[in-house]
């Protein structure tokens, strides 16, 4: 195995925003605290405060949780760890995603495990436990029923699906998917290590009778040997400490202002929003419901239903079921936070980018805000496509190029006539220069004319230039074929492999060293993207 690095910024694949935040551009330096080098973990560790009560409701909710799963040693040290007040936690999170969906639903864990392994070497005076944090609460089924095996889409098809199927995600059975476990065996096939993931698909969702429990399950037996902790936010105790919060959300609304202004200033400096914050950040949560609450005349509404409630009829249902109340994406990273001792988030560019609107909402709770991560992201490259690129002589950093500039660099090279036109632009240029000194001693009205032609002459090279290279591509067509067909294989509808592909594609290649080798190759703190060699 060997592996590669490309700054992000030079792959096409990364926003501006994502960029400069690694870039540590000034425009971003109110939008978050520390920013996530070693050295700065001491001063996140130093400000996170975490209260003893906290941690104990935290310890006693994930036992609960974990009923009925079978320990490994490193899960359980884990969970005795976070009983321990010198212990912290990196976090990442993920929705429920069907047999873990894309790809770089393991880079993302693989991230966190490894940071906290290297924090642990760091500051051996403290612990630190990997989190990862499921999505229970989510309720688009349709972004999560699906996965891709060899370029097929294989999907979880519900025929029951009804408005009862309307609430948090975790909570759905799993009928029906005994259907998709039929394909995966069938896609494949029967060798051991299909088996052993067939298997695995089967102990998951055939064998626990709803989505959250299936997923943990899932990412449990994938990490549990490396102390990873898994946690369900829609849980009673859980919720009951972060009660305060959605209490003063219900009361001032203080998210919708603080948020839009940052994301207000990010606009200003160019760049996109993520997302908006509402007036009311909280969806009311029930068997097959989860809808926004609205305010409006000083009385409370949930969206799309007939349920009303006084300010203190609300108030008093959040301090006796305080798990009918779910935060939104503006308020489930503050959830987080305040139920763990979280020193660092890792997560995806998209995440990164809501969390950047975060800060100053922080600050006015009085939560600490975390170090934001962007996780590893690697392209996978076998020993076969490694010996296909060699032999069409592509570079890995070519790779990232469009499909047209990469064929047409390509093309340039290996044809056996000159089709860059460079030289006889610069030669035309040159003798323009000529005809702007005489028109200036002559009628300086004639250098617009002058212009005009000199453009015009350019546009001419540039066309005959793309008619020849063209041309070029029609007898080099084999080779313009070869071209697309690795990159295509590597980047799947011109798209990042990572978020494409499911795990299982090379699992089924690579067996139990897959995780391993993504761990070696894989540097939370190394902020560029890999490439992969096996």
């Amino acid at each position: 195995m060997s592996t590669h690095k490309i700054p992000y910024s030079e792959t096409g694949y990364f926003s501006k925003l994502i960029c400069d935040y690694l870039d540590q551009d000034e425009n971003l330096s109110g939008f978050y605290g520390h920013f996530p080098t070693l050295e700065n973990f001491k001063s996140q560790i130093e400000n996170k405060n975490f209260s003893a009560e906290n941690r104990e409701v935290l310890v006693s909710a994930l036992r609960k949780q974990y009923e009925g799963l079978e320990h490994t040693p490193e899960s359980l040290d884990a969970l005795e760890l976070l009983a321990l007040p010198n212990t912290y936690t990196v976090t990442t999170g993920h929705q429920l995603n069907l047999f873990t969906g894309p790809l770089y639903f393991l880079y993302k864990i693989i991230s966190t495990i490894t940071l906290s392994r290297k924090l642990k070497e760091t500051y051996p005076d403290s612990n630190f436990v990997p989190v990862y944090w499921m999505a229970t609460e989510d309720h688009d089924f349709d972004e999560i029923n699906y996965f891709r095996l060899h370029g097929k889409k294989i999907q979880w098809n519900r025929e029951d699906i009804s408005d009862n199927d309307k609430g948090a995600v975790g909570a759905l059975n799993n009928g029906g998917l005994d259907a998709v476990y039929e394909r995966l065996q069938a896609e494949l096939g029967t060798t051991r290590v299909a088996q052993e993931l067939a298997q695995l698909f089967e102990s998951a969702y055939l064998k626990h009778n709803n989505l959250a429990k299936a997923t943990r399950f899932l990412a449990h037996r994938l990490f549990a040997a490396y102390g990873l902790v898994i946690v369900d936010g829609n849980d009673h105790d859980l919720k009951a400490v972060f009660a305060p919060y959605m209490k003063q959300e219900l009361l001032e609304q203080k998210a919708f202002d603080l948020v839009g202004a940052q994301a207000e200033k990010l606009e200003e400096n160019g760049y996109s929003v993520q997302v908006n914050a509402r007036e009311i950040n909280l969806f009311y949560l029930a068997e097959g419901l989860r809808e926004r609450i609205i305010k409006q005349d000083g009385s409370y509404f949930v969206n799309d239903t007939e349920l009303q409630f006084s300010e203190a009829e609300l108030l008093e249902k959040l301090q006796s079921t305080p798990e009918a109340f779910s935060p939104n994406v503006i308020m489930r990273p503050l959830y987080q936070e305040v139920i763990l001792p979280n020193l660092a988030y890792i997560g995806g560019g998209g995440e990164i980018a809501y969390w950047l609107e975060l800060k100053t909402y922080f600050d006015a709770v009085g939560a600490t805000f975390p170090m934001l991560m962007l996780r590893n992201s690697a392209l996978l490259i076998t020993e076969k496509q490694k010996e296909k690129l060699e032999k069409l002589d592509i570079s890995l950093n070519e790779l990232f190029l469009s499909q047209n500039d990469l064929v047409n660099r390509k093309i340039r090279k290996i044809s056996n006539i000159d089709i860059d036109f460079s030289p006889q632009k610069q030669h035309l240029v040159k003798q323009f220069e000529a005809l702007y000194e005489l028109a200036e001693q002559t009628d300086k009205s004639f250098l617009g004319a002058v212009k005009a032609q000199e453009v015009k002459q350019l546009k001419g090279l540039d066309n005959l230039e793309k008619r020849l290279l063209k041309a070029q591509k029609r007898k080099l067509s084999d080779h313009v074929q070869r071209f697309t067909l690795i990159q295509n294989e590597l980047f799947p509808a011109q798209n990042l492999q990572e978020r494409v592909f499911n795990f299982s594609e090379f699992y089924a290649e690579y067996g139990a060293d897959l995780l391993p080798q993504l761990f070696e190759a894989l540097d939370p703190l190394d902020y560029r993207f890999t490439v992969i060699s096996f």
